[in-house]
């Protein structure tokens, strides 16, 4: 997006992950690679308990089950309520791009919270046309880190 000449910002708004040592790590390392970049980032609330009480009776669901399209709605649906408030013209995610999620679960939410919120949403397919090897690259060529869980533990 940034190599098409798009005018983008990151915004980090992950209320699932847990622990919070697990959360700054990641926020952290979105900012460094932003920053890198020259890409705005933005962290919104960390909201767990919020996060929390929404999914609460789910925590045994599967990764792609029910719990996953209340997380996705609830991080979209505010991630777009921001962008309504502070003049972006649209929003997208990388929500889809783990081979662990269900795009179409994803974009379902994010497609439900546009209708409601008003502020557009760019689906992207980034699982194709060499994506996940320039990911994995990137993750090797700039040493980050790299999660083995969405973020979410069921309590």
């Amino acid at each position: 997006m940034a190599k098409d000449g798009l005018d983008l910002t990151v915004v980090f708004y992950n209320p699932n992950i847990v622990p919070l040592e697990e959360y700054n790590k990641r926020c952290n390392e979105n900012r460094e690679v932003c920053k890198l970049y020259h890409i705005p980032f933005i962290e919104l609330e960390y909201d767990n308990e919020r996060w929390c009480s929404l999914t609460k009776g789910m925590e045994n669901e599967p990764e792609r089950g029910s719990r996953c399209e209340i997380c996705f709605y609830m991080r979209l649906k505010r991630t777009m309520e921001f962008a309504k408030k502070n003049g972006f013209d649209a929003v997208t995610s990388v929500l889809g791009t783990s081979r662990f999620k269900n795009l179409d679960q994803v974009n379902k939410m994010a497609n439900l919270a546009s209708q409601e919120v008003g502020v557009p949403y760019v689906e992207i397919e980034s699982r194709k046309n060499g994506m996940q090897d320039l990911r994995n690259n990137l993750i090797k060529e700039l040493n980050l880190y790299s999660q083995d869980y969405c973020g979410c533990k069921p309590r």
